[in-house]
């Protein structure tokens, strides 16, 4: 895909493809910062994209027992909500694509701390909060700070995967655990894209200082912020592989 981004751009700068199964698009976001602190370029394109609704793709969602089932349900995903007693895994199709440069003039957001972390599992999907503690507790080291303001979780909808993050974040925020939300309730989970797509809600919520909802969890089960400043996306891959990823409020230095 970044190929042909590239070809219609009439770009000559680099280019480069990968996937980390649902990490991907942070980790684009990874390759793009490791470039622009390298000197080699002053702005870099990064993003992701997966369109996964295919019988071959569905075929193996249900095989792993993950998918949501055939009830009718207002929210069929039912990301963070630790009280399901089932897999609640929808599959969604989705791209983003974000402009990252050294020097910009007007920001929407500033990437203030990264983290990443890959743990031993022995089947293709974590069920430990390891990996997302490390790549948590990593990222806010970098950005200098104990905790932030709104946490966009990876929350794919399963009860070992929900269970394990909200594990992490306790483990790494303690008291102070911030607003948790996701975005998968109600767009599925796009798998390579699902990262982008997290990330695009962070941004949206530093644009209109507005929290992302999740309409099925009692509201008083996290505090809200009064103003979003920082927030943290998360995103997990199969293999055991965590990133973590901090963003500032672009009108803050």
């Amino acid at each position: 895909i970044a190929t042909w981004v590239a070809h219609h751009l009439q770009t000559s700068g680099f280019t480069m493809s990968h996937s980390v199964t649902c990490s991907t698009a942070l980790h684009a976001v990874l390759h793009a910062v490791t470039w622009l602190e390298s000197g080699r370029c002053e702005r870099f394109l990064a993003g992701g994209s997966e369109a996964p609704l295919t019988p071959f793709t569905i075929a193996q969602m249900k095989a792993l027992r993950i998918c949501a089932g055939d009830e009718n349900q207002s929210y069929p995903c039912r990301a963070l909500d630790l009280q399901k007693n089932t897999n609640t895994m929808v599959l969604g199709e989705g791209a983003a694509c974000f402009a990252l440069e050294k020097n910009p003039d007007n920001p929407v957001a500033w990437i203030a701390g990264l983290g990443f972390a890959n743990e031993q599992i022995e089947t293709a999907t974590s069920t430990s909060e390891i990996g997302l503690s490390a790549s948590m507790q990593m990222a806010l080291q970098e950005a200098e700070l104990e905790t932030v303001d709104v946490l966009v979780c990876h929350a794919p909808g399963t009860r070992l995967g929900d269970t394990a993050e909200i594990r992490a974040v306790q483990q790494v925020f303690g008291k102070n655990i911030p607003f948790c939300t996701s975005n998968k309730w109600k767009i599925g989970h796009t798998l390579g894209a699902s990262g982008a797509m997290s990330l695009e809600a962070a941004l949206m919520m530093f644009i209109t200082q507005q929290i992302i909802k999740i309409p099925y969890l009692a509201p008083e089960l996290h505090q809200e912020p009064q103003q979003i400043n920082t927030v943290m996306v998360n995103a997990t891959g199969f293999g055991g592989n965590a990133v973590s990823v901090i963003l500032k409020n672009g009108k803050i230095k």
